[in-house]
């Protein structure tokens, strides 16, 4: 296989292109957390369901940035997490 551009950033190791996986742990836990933000808008529950939300997709975005199978899933990550702290910061 060659070399190329392309197939640094969008192939693994194996040689297969791979643009989405199945979600991993944080990214189901993540979801299910934000489903559940929709049921529960307020109070207390509303607070800690937030909270995991945003540690589970922090964690996700950080296993991807330095753990990703490629270097498009490395880009992905880092977007995720710069896009995570500029929200919590505004």
């Amino acid at each position: 296989m060659e070399n190329t551009f392309f197939n640094q950033v969008f192939r693994d190791r194996e040689g297969k292109i791979v643009l989405a996986q199945m979600p991993n742990l944080p990214l189901i836990v993540w979801i299910g957390a934000s489903l559940l933000k929709i049921i529960f808008t307020t109070g207390r529950i509303n607070i800690g369901l937030d909270i995991l939300a945003f540690g589970s997709l922090f964690t996700w975005a950080w296993e991807e940035l330095f753990q990703g199978v490629n270097y498009f899933r490395r880009a992905l990550g880092f977007v995720v997490l710069i896009s995570l702290m500029a929200w919590k910061i505004q």
